[in-house]
């Protein structure tokens, strides 16, 4: 089966597309924990708007992370959490950086 190139494209938009809203989340659930911790699944489900089943992901990447830790009372921050968010506006900016280097590139036909 052969893959149009176009479809190539698309296929890979999407699938950093969708790294991003997910990056997205997991930065709109961690902000609910510094704001609120501690902070429950259910709490952050009806706070973010997000389906608890996606929060319950992105608690387990944070807290692999390192970012935040479970507690009985729910989902805290650690001490690495503040050393993560003074670096996030750089991260954000190398990203964006990252983007409009892609619009730069000129492929002729």
């Amino acid at each position: 089966m052969f893959i149009c190139q176009v479809d190539v494209i698309v296929i890979l938009s999407e699938k950093v597309s969708g790294e991003l809203e997910m990056l997205q989340r997991h930065l709109v659930i961690l902000k609910q924990v510094v704001d609120n911790e501690p902070i429950g699944i259910l709490k952050l489900a009806e706070e973010t708007k997000i389906p608890s089943h996606k929060v319950r992901y992105s608690l387990r990447i944070l807290e692999q992370e390192g970012l935040i830790k479970a507690t009985a009372p729910g989902a805290v921050t650690t001490d690495l959490t503040s050393p993560f968010l003074k670096d996030l506006d750089s991260m954000i900016e190398n990203l964006v950086k990252r983007t409009e280097d892609l619009k730069k590139i000129k492929i002729a036909r």
